[in-house]
């Protein structure tokens, strides 16, 4: 490279030319180190000298002026020219978690998204409490109308379905192409669908299940925390029995108390001790059941009047039953919301892993719940409240009462248990028109008095429509498509899979059948209430 450039660490005056008329020869380019590439001053820099260091320097009175260094053409700003080249392997990576990191700043206000700490355990708990609940007692009442094989059969393909439809759910919660998580089950269906339709599509059944589940747990944990007190109190109690009424009031106010908990992931505790006791009275009753063996007088043979189209809309209510005891998918993503996720670590891995944990003992509850129970009722098994009414009403005499005790306690604390869960997507839509509106959290006071307004709302329509818990087909028919239909059809419009490929056609069949069917399984269950009635007793509850 020739001599060494001689660099000084204080600005000197430049040197003239040693012989007057000499011309000055301009400096030739001097590599830098990189870091300084992009330095503004670089191309002006007084530490810069001609090779003509040995140069005397001369005193002037004035400083003459050095031409400039003609300046090297530009390489056009690119980003790639701005990553260092020790990251460029990852450079599309980074660029990918920067944008998949991008949050609404709404979420950090809101119940469901306040907290970002979850995880598989989390997920697993809160699934677990979801899909364990009092659906599974009537599903030998399903059995009594489709006979052994195909109740079965039946119950075998929904749950393998509702199970893919759940895998489709996990992984369309987050999309690294838009950089966006998915938190709530609306979002996607109105980014799926366009807001408007999605709205349509999804809204109702939501609320419906969010709302009407909740109601449901009133109605059946207000009756069965009555039923409580008669089995600790005794045929020898003397204390003046509480009205059904005042049994609802009391299942509300700890209901309302235990909803004080700020956030999804706050109630993992809650969600926990609702998994134990869903598993331990499906188990205690099945168990129980089985054990005292089959009645007597009991008949396996399905209930035919002899009618084909009585028959036919039987069958669907039963199908309804079923649909209705794999209900939940509405909270699947509100679950996996609760969890932090990132390029490297997506959310759906530790959520799948949770959700094949919890699916694993929900099948372990509600497949011997359903065959043992219609194994040991057959057609005996009573329509309103299934196999936790034939446990009181055929074995209140030969099981004893700490048995039935602890059976009923589980039963109430699971439905507290689960209230908290099947209300968060009100909550967290009540408050999100507050913060939308007002561009701030909801207050602690406001917060409270949305989730007491929602409770004594449920307490209000559970006192004024008793027999909700009575129309388990049409709940189960409203809900499938949320469950067996939407999932199928966000996947074909979100991932886009190859056309007459066979996922393109697995998804096409399954979304329209579940469509088809909650039509049907709809009309079926208004035509079964219409034709067999309903105890409707309005504002009185029994």
């Amino acid at each position: 490279m020739g001599e060494a450039k001689e660099i000084w660490s204080a600005p000197i005056t430049p040197r003239t030319a040693s012989v007057v008329g000499t011309p000055v020869v301009a400096s030739p380019p001097v590599s830098c180190p990189p870091s300084q590439l992009h330095s503004p001053s670089l191309t002006r820099s007084p530490l810069l000298h001609p090779e003509d260091g040995d140069a005397p320097r001369r005193k002037t009175s004035k400083t003459p002026k050095t031409p400039r260094t003609p300046r090297t053409p530009r390489t056009p700003l690119r980003i790639s020219n701005l990553t260092p080249k020790f990251i460029t392997p990852l450079g599309s990576p980074m660029r990918k978690a920067l944008r998949f990191t991008k949050l609404d700043p709404q979420d950090a206000w809101l119940p469901i998204t306040e907290s970002r700490n979850g995880n598989k355990y989390y997920a697993a708990f809160h699934t677990l409490c979801s899909g364990i609940g009092i659906q599974a007692l009537v599903l030998p009442v399903a059995f009594t109308i489709l006979g052994w094989t195909w109740g079965i059969i039946t119950m075998t393909l929904a749950f393998i379905w509702q199970l893919y439809t759940l895998w489709l759910l996990v992984n369309l919660h987050e999309s690294v192409e838009q950089g966006v998580r998915y938190c709530r089950y609306l979002q996607l269906c109105g980014a799926t669908f366009g807001e408007k339709l999605g709205k349509i599509l999804a809204l109702f059944p939501i609320l419906y299940l969010s709302a009407g589940t909740c109601t449901t747990l009133i109605i059946i944990g207000g009756s069965t925390a009555r039923t409580f007190y008669q089995v600790v109190c005794g045929e020898t109690c003397t204390a003046k029995p509480m009205t059904t009424v005042e049994w609802y009031l009391v299942f509300t106010c700890v209901a309302v108390v235990l909803s004080q908990l700020p956030n999804l992931n706050s109630i993992a505790g809650v969600s926990l001790i609702g998994a134990v006791t869903a598993v331990g009275y499906c188990t205690a009753i099945w168990v129980t059941s089985v054990a005292r063996g089959a009645l007597p007088d009991v008949s396996y043979n399905p209930v035919r009047t002899g009618n084909s189209v009585e028959d036919a809309f039987s069958v669907l209510n039963a199908l309804g039953i079923i649909a209705f005891a794999f209900r939940g998918h509405n909270l699947i993503l509100e679950i996996q919301s609760t969890m932090p996720s990132s390029e490297k670590h997506p959310s759906h891995v530790p959520m799948w892993k949770g959700v094949k944990v919890s699916y694993t003992i929900i099948a372990a509850c509600l497949f011997p719940m359903a065959i043992g129970g219609y194994w040991a009722y057959g057609q005996l098994i009573p329509a309103n409240g299934g196999m936790l009414t034939a446990l009181y009403q055929f074995h209140s005499r030969d099981v004893s009462r700490f048995v039935l005790g602890l059976t009923s306690f589980f039963v109430v604390v699971n439905g507290l248990c689960s209230f908290q869960i099947y209300g968060m997507p009100a909550f967290d839509d009540m408050e999100s028109g507050y913060t939308t509106r007002m561009k701030k959290p909801c207050p602690w006071w406001l917060r409270a008095f949305i989730r007491v307004f929602f409770g004594f709302l449920c307490f209000f329509i559970g006192v004024a429509v008793p027999f909700l818990s009575q129309m388990a087909g049409l709940i189960g028919g409203v809900a499938l498509p949320v469950t067996f239909a939407y999932p199928c059809f966000m996947w074909l419009k979100t991932k886009k899979p190859k056309k007459y490929s066979a996922m393109w056609w697995l998804n096409w069949f399954l979304g329209t059948l579940g469509v088809a069917l909650s039509a049907i399984l709809v009309a079926a269950s208004l035509y079964v209430i219409i034709d067999t009635g309903v105890n409707v007793s309005f504002f009185n509850p029994q």
